[in-house]
This record gives structure tokens, C-alpha cells and sequence, in this order.
């Protein structure tokens, strides 16, 4: 990894260097660690010009870093999203984080699934704060807004578990690596795929980067001090009720495509306490879908 100079970004003599685009400025990691680290959750930030994967780096460095680390990047040149697919970008056209959480003793390691869903209700709602714009979640881990009418991914969530020291809450049975992706000014002609999106197309009041990011963070914070206060009991700390409510997939046609090339195809119905989407088919049956990924069909007329 190469940091990122005092104020957050590339040096100015640099290949795709802070100046290269006044349209997207290098963030002010110092502002940064001013107004996030300390008193809460977040206990370090770090801002990094280019790296492979904030995922990869973090989960290496989890045993010796405190719970609540924050690494953002300003540029990905290996990021990945489920399924070891590629998440690449232009330098400072969006937000390229992870943050390292360890839920302790007071959470089972059978509730950490649910760490994925509660960052995609964290960025929705601090999005939806900060530049009033509507993010719906794709189950498991898609963020999508709309752009001319048209649902287009703008971001996503990848979770990994990681061996790690002691937590706040005690305990030392490792901990979570959670990143999140996400396009903020990426124009049509960016876009890798005519299905993603960005906050720009979608018509976001704020694109700066530095806004977005707190108060993605805060909310994160907030949404992750409350379940895990509920010992990550999903319905008592309002999760499943909240997921469910911001989730676009419930009530589609769906197809999921299971580990072992094994498909379902039926209407999304619900997701259960173990943050499994639950699939009701054409036979009348109920299944409950843990890992795979999930297509949103045209609705059957």
C-alpha cells in the first residue's frame, strides 16, 4: 500500500495525481480522523492513494488492529465483489472502504451472517440522509438506486470473517471484515456494465465524497452498536424489519443460483432470522436461500 500524503490524497506530480480532476478531489483523511475517530466506534482511518483490495489489506492486518478500523481507498485496482467478481473504478470516483468489527461474546458467531444486511441498511440510511437519494438493497449485499426509472447497481457489500485480538465487548474470537463499494460520480460513459449506476446519475443533492462517507459511517456505527447491544437478535434491534422494508427483492420474480449449479426460480417472499431469503416456487414450496446469487426477473403475468 502507498498512504496517501497529509491531506488524503495523491502527491501532485503523481500519475492520476490530486490534480488530474478538479471534479473529484483527494480526500482530507486528517478532517477525516477528526471527526469519526475517538469517542465511538471508530478507533483509526486510514486513506490510501491505490491499493489492490481494503478487504485484502485489513483482513491481513486484523489480528494487530483494534476493532473499529477504517481503511479507505482512493482507487482499487483489485477490488472484489461476491463471487470473486473484479469492482474496479476511476481514482476518486467513489467510495472504496472496509472497516474491521468484532462483535464479541455478547453476539454468536451464528448472527455475524447478518453483518452484510446490517451495512447495506447503514449505507442506505446515511445516503438517504446525506444526499437524499433512495438506495434500495438487493438481497444479500446490492445497492441500487434509480437512474431515469431504470434500477442500475450503484454499490455493494462484501463480508469476511478473520481471525482477530480482543474486541471492545471482550472476547478474542476474531472478527468481521466488512467492505463497501460505491460509485458516487461515475458517468455513463465510466460505467463498466448499462446496469450499474452512481449517486450522480441518480440525481444525489451531494456528491462530495467526504460528507458521504461520515455519514455512511455514523450510520454504520449506530445500526452496529444497536444490534449488537441486542446481542445481533436481527428483530429486536429492528434489522430484519428495516432490511426487509428497504429491500427491493422481496415480492419479485426471482432465480437464485445456488453453490453446485443447483437454480430456484419463484417469488421472494421473505427474509428469515437467519438473514436466509426465503423463495416460495411454483410447487408451493418455501425454501430458505443462505449463499448464492439472485437474478430479479420480469413478473410472471
Amino acid at each position: 500500500m502507498t498512504p496517501s500524503d497529509a491531506s488524503g490524497g495523491t502527491p501532485s506530480g503523481a500519475p492520476g495525481g490530486r490534480w488530474s480532476s478538479l471534479d473529484r478531489p483527494p480526500l482530507n483523511a486528517a478532517a477525516l480522523r477528526r471527526h469519526l475517530v475517538g469517542e465511538g466506534l471508530w478507533s483509526s482511518l486510514e486513506v490510501v492513494s491505490s491499493t489492490g483490495s481494503t478487504n485484502t489489506d485489513l483482513a491481513a492486518r486484523a489480528g494487530e488492529l483494534g476493532e473499529g478500523a477504517v481503511l479507505v481507498a482512493e482507487e482499487q485496482s483489485a477490488g472484489r465483489g461476491r463471487l470473486d467478481r473484479s469492482w474496479v473504478a476511476p481514482a476518486r470516483s467513489g467510495l472504496f472502504f472496509s472497516v474491521l468489527l468484532k462483535p464479541g461474546p455478547g453476539v454468536p458467531e451464528e448472527r455475524w451472517g447478518w453483518l452484510t444486511l446490517l451495512a447495506g441498511v447503514a449505507t442506505a440510511t446515511g445516503l438517504s440522509r446525506a444526499a437524499g437519494v433512495d438506495t434500495a438493497l438487493k438481497w444479500p449485499n446490492d445497492l441500487l438506486v434509480s437512474v431515469e426509472g431504470e434500477e442500475r447497481k450503484a454499490g455493494g457489500i462484501l463480508s469476511e470473517r478473520v481471525p482477530g485480538g480482543p474486541s471492545r465487548a471482550g472476547g478474542s474470537g476474531g472478527g468481521v471484515v466488512v467492505g463497501i463499494g460505491l460509485n458516487v460520480t461515475l458517468t455513463e460513459d465510466e460505467l463498466p456494465v448499462d446496469t450499474a449506476g452512481s449517486l450522480a446519475l441518480a440525481k444525489a443533492t451531494v456528491t462530495d465524497r467526504e460528507p458521504l462517507l461520515k455519514a455512511v459511517l455514523r450510520s454504520l456505527e449506530q445500526w452496529y452498536e444497536a444490534w449488537r447491544a441486542a446481542g445481533g437478535d436481527p428483530a429486536a434491534s429492528g434489522l430484519q424489519e428495516t432490511y426487509a422494508a428497504g429491500c427491493a427483492t422481496l415480492g419479485r420474480h426471482v432465480r437464485a443460483d445456488l453453490p453446485g449449479g443447483r437454480t430456484i426460480t419463484g417469488t421472494a417472499e421473505a427474509v428469515d432470522t437467519d438473514g436466509r431469503l426465503v423463495i416460495r416456487t411454483a410447487q408451493d414450496e418455501r425454501l430458505a436461500v443462505g449463499a448464492g446469487d439472485v437474478v430479479h426477473l420480469r413478473s410472471v403475468r
